[in-house]
C-alpha cells in the first residue's frame, strides 16, 4: 500500500469525527482557493505566451531558455520555504508567496527584450515555486487531519482555476493587450490573497507536520529520505509533461497544426480541464484502486495521448491527445507529494516539489533545442517518454517500501 495509505489512512471507512469537518470547512475552501488562483494565474501567462514571444522577438531556443528561468527561481526557492515554513508556518507561508505571484505576473507584459523577460521571470518563478511548497506543506496537514487521501482534491482547485485561466485568458486574446489581460490577473490574485488568507490563517490548526514525527513512521531517517526522493522522481517526470505543455501547447497548435489563437488556447483550456476531472474523482480512485495503480494508469495513458498530440495532423486529434494527457497526469504530482509530506513533512515536500520542478527546469531548453533540430512535435514526443517512466517507477516505491522492516 502507498506510504500515505500506510501511515494515516487506514480502511477506507474511516471517517474523522463528526465535528472535524466543521472545525476544518473553512481552511479547506480557503487553501483550495489559493491553489485554484496558483492555476489561474499560471495560466493567464501561459496563454499570451505567444504574445510576449512577438514583443521580444524571440526564437524556440531563446524563448525556450527564457522559460528556464521561471522554473530556475521555483527550485532556487523551494528548499528556503520547506524551512519558512517549519518556522512560521506554512499557511502565512502561502498567503505570502502567493501575494508574490500576483505582484510578478503582469511583468512579463512590460519585457522588450529576451534578457529582461529571463529576469521578471525569475521573480514569477520564485513566487510560483513558493506558493506551490507553502500550499502543498498546508494541505499534507489537512490530509493528515482527515485521515484520507484528499490531496487530489485540492490539485483539482489548481487545474480548475488553470482551466478558468486559460477560457478568460483565450476569450480576451483578441480584446485587450497582454499588459492588461496580466494586470487584471495580478488584481485579483491580490484580492483572493487577502480574502482567502484571512479565513486560512483564523482557522484552528493542527501541530505541523516534521521530519522528526515522520520518522516515527518509518524505521529509518534514510529510508524515509530515500522515499522521498523516489516520489520526487515520479513528481519530476509528471512535471515535465505538465510544464511542456503549459509552455509549448498553444506554440504547437497556433505553429504545427494552424489553429486560430482563440482555438490554440483552447488546447491548454481542454488540457486543464481533463486534469480537473481527473483530480475531482483522484479520491475515489486512491481508495479504491489503490494510489500505485491510479499513478501506473495515469502515467501510460499521458504516453498515448502525447503521441497522439504531438503526432497528429488535425486540430481535433491534437486536442484530444491534450485530453488523454491531462486525464492521466492528473493524480501523479499530488499524490507523489502528498506521499512525500507524510514520509517528510514540509521538507520531504520541499524536496520533492525540487525534484518535481526540476522537470519543469529542463523542460524548457530541451523542447526548445529539440524543436530547432527536429521540430516541435518530435520534441514534444519526450513528454511521453516521461509520462511512460512516470507509470513504472511508483513499482520500485512499492517494492523499498515493502522490502522497509514492519513499524
Amino acid at each position: 500500500m502507498p506510504l500515505l495509505n500506510k501511515t494515516r489512512v487506514r480502511p477506507a471507512v474511516t471517517y474523522p469525527s463528526p465535528a472535524r469537518p466543521t472545525a476544518w470547512s473553512s481552511a479547506r475552501l480557503a487553501l483550495t482557493a489559493f491553489f485554484a488562483m496558483d492555476g489561474f494565474l499560471f495560466a493567464a501567462w501561459v496563454v499570451r505566451i505567444p504574445d510576449v514571444r512577438g514583443q521580444v522577438h524571440a526564437s524556440h531556443s531563446a524563448l525556450g531558455l527564457a522559460l528556464l528561468c521561471i522554473s530556475a527561481g521555483a527550485v532556487a526557492t523551494m528548499a528556503v520555504v520547506g524551512r519558512l515554513c517549519l518556522r512560521y508556518g506554512s499557511r502565512r507561508v502561502t498567503v505570502g508567496s502567493v501575494a508574490l505571484l500576483s505582484i510578478a505576473v503582469p511583468l512579463p507584459a512590460h519585457s522588450h527584450s529576451v534578457l529582461s523577460l529571463g529576469a521578471v521571470l525569475l521573480l514569477f518563478g520564485a513566487g510560483y515555486g513558493a506558493a506551490n511548497v507553502a500550499m502543498n506543506s498546508a494541505a499534507v496537514e489537512v490530509v493528515a487531519e482527515l485521515r484520507r487521501p484528499v490531496m487530489p482534491s485540492f490539485h483539482a482547485g489548481y487545474s480548475l482555476g488553470g482551466l478558468l485561466g486559460a477560457g478568460v485568458g483565450g476569450l480576451l486574446a483578441g480584446t485587450i493587450s497582454a499588459a492588461w489581460a496580466l494586470a487584471l490577473s495580478g488584481v485579483l490574485g491580490l484580492a483572493v490573497a487577502a480574502a482567502a488568507g484571512t479565513a486560512l490563517l483564523r482557522s484552528p490548526a493542527p501541530a505541523p507536520l516534521s521530519p522528526r514525527s515522520a520518522a516515527t513512521v518509518a524505521p529509518s531517517v534514510r529510508s524515509a529520505r530515500l522515499l522521498v526522493v523516489l516520489l520526487g522522481l515520479t513528481a519530476l517526470f509528471c512535471a515535465y509533461g505538465e510544464g511542456a505543455i503549459a509552455d509549448w501547447a498553444t506554440l504547437h497548435l497556433t505553429d504545427d497544426v494552424h489553429a486560430s489563437p482563440a482555438l490554440a488556447a483552447g488546447g491548454y483550456a481542454a488540457f486543464a480541464f481533463a486534469m480537473t476531472t481527473g483530480r475531482v474523482s483522484g479520491t475515489w480512485l486512491s481508495i479504491r484502486l489503490g494510489q500505485t495503480r491510479v499513478i501506473a494508469i495515469g502515467g501510460l495513458t499521458a504516453c498515448t495521448g502525447m503521441l497522439v498530440a504531438a503526432l497528429a495532423p488535425s486540430v481535433a486529434a491534437a486536442l484530444g491527445g491534450f485530453v488523454l494527457v491531462g486525464i492521466g497526469l492528473a493524480n501523479i504530482f499530488p499524490l507523489a507529494i502528498a506521499q512525500a509530506g507524510a514520509a517528510g513533512g514540509p521538507q520531504g515536500v520541499a524536496t520533492a516539489s525540487t525534484l518535481g520542478y526540476a522537470g519543469m527546469l529542463i523542460g524548457p531548453p530541451v523542447i526548445g533545442f529539440l524543436a530547432d533540430a527536429a521540430g516541435l512535435p518530435a520534441a514534444l514526443t519526450t513528454v511521453a517518454a516521461a509520462a511512460a517512466l512516470a507509470a513504472v517507477l511508483p513499482f520500485a516505491v512499492g517494492a523499498r517500501r515493502s522490502a522497509r522492516p514492519a513499524s
